[in-house]
């Protein structure tokens, strides 16, 4: 309730301005219409009209006291101050002055608050003069502890006004801040699919690139192994698709996922490297696999990440290696460290298309993600080369969680 209370009060500043006047403006017309109902012959000062000009000089520049305090305080105080001159007694309107005064303490610097309240103590102190010929300093201190009470309650309310505002500044600031970082997760989350999709796909197509051209040639001379080829193109079609529906899947919610009945197998790992590798020769790569040292219990992302090198780097040799191309994977555990090679004797960095492409940038991510390093060129004696440095152990599993 309070929160839309604010909320309108800060949408129609004007109408919140005339309802907390509307008070003082309803005692200063009744003041008005008592003097000219009973006027009263020993009192001195100005005629009706005189008050009058001085009720609207007072009481209509406080309107817009949120918008100019400072102008509107000199207005009220060269007036109050005119009046003094002029002899004319202090009348119910000067109250004007506390509101002004108010009105900076609560909206101005503190500056600007200590010199309004020094001038409103002035005019108490020039009223007093002007209303009592003997000094009376008790009412003099009770009125001028009233105005004081009045400036310390517009230096608070400045005070918490600052402190709300910066509160919702704060709010404000961290709401961008947490919007900011759910773009910079989902741009994040973006790229690390579009890595995945790539190695996939790219896998994938170019072994049934690879099927299809040599069942092209073959469906003549040798029925039987065209026959082969266009079993492993399915095959190979076919793994494509369920990897893609398994990471597209991801996407989707929990309750979409149970309502189409789908489960989601695992990533794929260390386990599924001779299956990659049997798949890769049966393209037509021959690839000898290499294990050096003890196998070591690796994270399933670090599992995955030399899982996915492999693949792409595989992917690389069948593509622009050449005929009769072989590949080399070899791994080798070491105390601190994983040291992945994969090497083919084929054209390499000279194939046409080859150099630079997404699939080196995304294994660099992948091994950098991880605390590790690759590093991709040809070798000096013809091929292309691809080595991996994983850490393991305690630094594997830190750096993976």
């Amino acid at each position: 309730m309070f929160g839309r209370l604010r909320a309108w009060s800060r949408r129609r500043p004007g109408v919140v301005d005339a309802l907390w006047l509307a008070p003082f403006a309803l005692a200063c017309l009744g003041m008005l219409l008592v003097l000219a109902l009973r006027p009263d012959p020993h009192r001195s000062g100005p005629a009706l009209w005189g008050y009058l000009v001085l009720g609207l000089l007072l009481v209509v520049p406080l309107f817009w006291r949120r918008s100019r305090p400072l102008t509107v305080f000199a207005i009220v105080s060269v007036t109050s101050f005119g009046q003094w001159l002029s002899g004319t007694e202090p009348a119910p309107f000067n109250v004007a002055v506390l509101i002004a005064m108010y009105a900076v303490a609560s909206l101005c610097s503190l500056r600007w608050a200590v010199a309004a309240g020094l001038v409103a103590e002035l005019g108490l102190a020039l009223s007093f003069g002007q209303l009592t010929t003997v000094p009376d300093p008790v009412s003099f201190a009770s009125a001028s502890v009233f105005v004081v009470a009045i400036w310390i309650a517009g230096i608070y309310a400045n005070t918490r006004r600052r402190y709300l505002e910066s509160l919702e500044e704060r709010a404000e600031r961290a709401e961008r801040d947490r919007d900011q970082r759910a773009q910079l997760a989902a741009a994040a989350e973006r790229a690390r699919i579009a890595r995945e999709l790539h190695d996939v796909v790219a896998h994938n197509v170019s072994v049934i690139i690879v099927q299809a051209d040599g069942a092209s040639y073959a469906i003549d001379s040798a029925p039987e192994d065209a026959r082969e080829a266009m079993r492993a193109i399915s095959t190979t079609g076919r793994q494509a698709l369920a990897e893609m529906r398994r990471m597209v899947g991801v996407l989707r919610t929990a309750a979409e996922g149970a309502a189409a009945g789908e489960g989601y197998a695992p990533q794929p790992g260390l386990s599924q490297l001779e299956e990659l590798v049997a798949q890769v020769r049966s393209s037509g790569l021959p690839v000898d696999f290499r294990v050096v040292g003890v196998p070591q219990d690796l994270p399933e992302g670090e599992q995955l990440t030399v899982y996915r090198i492999v693949q792409e780097a595989l992917t690389n040799a069948l593509k622009h290696g050449g005929p009769g191309t072989g590949a080399v994977v070899e791994m080798e555990y070491g105390m601190r460290e994983l040291v992945l090679r994969v090497s083919d004797d084929g054209r390499g960095a000279a194939a046409p298309g080859h150099p630079g492409g997404h699939g080196l940038v995304g294994m660099r991510e992948r091994a950098a993600l991880f605390g590790g390093s690759l590093e991709a060129g040809p070798r000096p004696d013809g091929g292309f080369r691809v080595v991996a440095r994983l850490p393991t152990g305690e630094a594997g599993r830190s750096r993976a969680a």
